[in-house]
């Protein structure tokens, strides 16, 4: 009994040690991305930036304060947000394949963004009705979900995923309408934020998805003894006092939270909310309190250095950062498929 003790004592040991050590290159990361794009920033002029602004030439100035960090920052914050979302998603169905996308969010999300663009309205409200309709679009998506799932109550996870799947067709097949339907020039800009990018970002969107992430980070953390307890199943966890209607919507609610407001700043980005919390769950064990915060700092450092790419592969001309995720989890999403079986809390 002791010896087991030990051995468990040791494996969460070494499971904190990994979390610190992501923790501890998350800051590297943003400073590289940082310092590095279509014009390179020192050292010396970085650490410039905040003990003397006057010593560093004005164009770099703006280009860090008003470009480069607040577009660092956007991505870091999609890619925990999405990273966040998956783990909690994949929690909830017990499933190391599932994927924030499956309840429909992101698709509601890319429908609302291009009606948007197909009827002209991208630039209205300052700009702002782009995110707020596909926000919008996100939540109304959730919102048909619930409803066949009598508030997420009924016919448990599997009935679940066949409306979330049911849901993806349709709002697939209203895309693909107006995608076909769009001119020339909206067809183009449909087609670029729906492989996602990070240009756009600005400071109070910055602003807006950190209080997003906030929001329903809290909710997943408070549920995550929760989502360890559902991984012996919904029976399982209901008799150990689990509440298991309550933690499902709650954690529906907090993956569109996340996910729609990610979507709504950086279009459509693939394969994120899969790959980080699984690569979390690999590294740090099963225990949610120690994959949520893996998955937060492993889904930030993968969407900045992807972002770093698609601006810096290619330059001056830009990738799509939803090309370069697709690259990174295709290949991961196959090893999944081929690799065994190691789901447990």
């Amino acid at each position: 009994m002791n010896t087991a003790r030990e051995n468990d004592s040791r494996r969460r040991g070494r499971a904190h040690g990994r979390l610190w050590l992501l923790a501890s290159l998350f800051p590297l990361v943003l400073l590289a991305a940082s310092a590095l794009g279509a014009v390179n920033i020192g050292l010396a002029d970085l650490w410039n930036l905040v003990a003397a602004p006057v010593r560093v030439p004005e164009i770099v100035r703006a280009v860090f304060w008003e470009i480069r960090l607040p577009r660092v920052l956007l991505a870091a914050l999609v890619g925990a947000a999405l990273a966040l979302a998956g783990a909690g998603v994949q929690g909830l169905f017990r499933n190391p394949l599932a994927d924030p996308a499956l309840i429909g969010v992101s698709a509601g999300a890319a429908l609302g963004a291009v009606v948007c663009f197909f009827f002209g309205w991208e630039g209205l409200l300052g700009g702002w009705l782009l995110p707020l309709a596909a926000f919008l679009g996100g939540w109304l998506a959730v919102l048909v979900l619930g409803i066949f799932n009598a508030g997420f109550a009924a016919g448990g996870t599997a009935k679940l995923i066949l409306a979330g799947v049911a849901l993806n067709a349709m709002l697939g097949s209203a895309l693909g309408f107006f995608l076909f339907s769009a001119s020339d020039d909206a067809l183009r800009s449909m087609t670029f934020w729906t492989l996602g990018s990070c240009a756009s970002a600005q400071w109070p969107q910055v602003v807006v998805l950190l209080i997003f992430l906030a929001i329903g980070g809290m909710l997943l953390w408070r549920n995550a003894r929760s989502l360890d307890a559902l991984q012996f199943g919904e029976e399982q966890a209901a008799h150990l006092g689990v509440s298991v209607v309550r933690v499902r919507r709650e954690i529906i609610v907090a993956a569109a939270l996340l996910v729609g407001a990610a979507t709504a700043f950086a279009g459509t980005i693939g394969f994120i909310g899969l790959v980080a919390p699984h690569m979390a769950r690999l590294s740090l064990g099963g225990l949610h309190r120690l994959v949520l915060p893996g998955a937060v700092l492993l889904g930030a450092m993968l969407l900045v250095l992807a972002d770093l790419g698609a601006r810096t592969l290619a330059a001056p001309a830009e990738l799509a950062v939803g090309i370069l995720t697709a690259v990174i989890g295709g290949p991961f999403f196959l090893w999944l498929l081929r690799r065994p079986s190691s789901w447990s809390a």
